[in-house]
């Protein structure tokens, strides 16, 4: 019997698509989306009401899908967010430009060793390039996005507004293969705590309250030291990651040194039990990614 691309694509997408995850085409042996753009949108069909992207047109839909799939031997997209879930993507050093780095799959599991756990067990697809895909339940009613280098070097991740290649699909790199069953594990609490967004800051204070600030800073500081110190097994790192976040934002707009913080935090985590070293690398990235994201001049307000 002679096998039929096509026909294995289709069940591939149908497949996903019982499983409640919302599949479009992407190009035969590729990965880019197989659906035409806005510029040449004819504002027709689906299309009536305003061109939709890929991630709108994705769906679950068994006829719609058996009509896209009856045209060409397309390679399966899931859209993470609609689909509901929160795609940990472990890639190899060579393809973030270092070849002796630790691949996504060790960092991965050195991270789920400090949160005290074990790496999940859950459904896993391993990539042409030697990576791993690992399939999460996103958390109800929290609407995550795309991560690069949030979590780790080489740990992305794919929600809203990403997709992945599903299993069964080819590229000229090789095949897309599952490696276990089915079963979608939650996503850990330890790992929701990191790929959270931090509550948008608020416009800096002017002048004539930088008092007022600097005393409500003094007392952000207090609060979040104490979280961490009394973090328990499991949630400190993650505590210590969000508390850094949090009092970025003072360091951004001159109301805390840097110094300071980075001392109360490292005091506290040291407290709770990290290690020296597991402080200062979670000190070091999550504040540096506050201070950047919230660098505004109180002169501009």
């Amino acid at each position: 019997m002679t096998h039929d691309p096509r026909l294995a694509l289709l069940r591939t997408a149908l497949d996903a698509a019982e499983r409640g995850w919302h599949v479009f085409p992407l190009r035969p042996g590729g990965k880019p989306p197989a659906l035409h753009g806005e510029k040449s949108c004819t504002l027709t069909g689906e299309c009536a009401d305003g061109h939709l992207k890929w991630e709108q047109r994705a769906t679950t839909d068994p006829d719609r899908i058996r009509a896209a799939w009856s045209r060409a031997p397309f390679n399966v997209g899931i859209a993470t967010g609609p689909s509901g879930l929160v795609v940990v993507d472990l890639d190899t050093p060579e393809h973030k430009g270092s070849s002796d780095a630790p691949d996504g799959a060790t960092t991965f599991a050195a991270l789920c060793e400090r949160a005290g756990h074990a790496v999940p067990d859950t459904y896993r697809v391993r990539t042409p390039s030697g990576g791993t895909h690992l399939y999460f339940t996103a958390p109800h009613g929290v609407r995550l996005a795309n991560t690069a280098g949030t979590v780790a070097d080489s740990v992305d991740t794919r929600a809203w507004g990403g997709y992945v290649v599903a299993a069964g699909s080819t590229t000229p790199a090789g095949h897309y293969e599952a490696l276990c069953g089915p079963k979608t594990a939650a996503l850990p609490s330890w790992l929701q705590t990191i790929l959270q967004p931090a509550p948008k800051a608020p416009q800096a204070p002017s002048m004539a309250v930088a008092g007022q600030s600097r005393r409500y800073a003094e007392i952000a500081l207090a609060n979040e030291t104490r979280n961490v110190a009394t973090a328990q097994r499991g949630s400190r790192e993650a505590a210590l990651f969000r508390a850094a976040r949090a009092l970025g934002r003072f360091v951004a707009w001159g109301d805390l040194p840097r110094h300071v913080v980075e001392q109360a935090l490292q005091e506290a985590g040291e407290t709770a039990g990290l290690t020296v070293s597991e402080c200062r690398s979670t000190l070091r990235s999550a504040l540096n990614w506050s201070i950047t994201h919230n660098a505004v001049r109180r002169d501009a307000a």
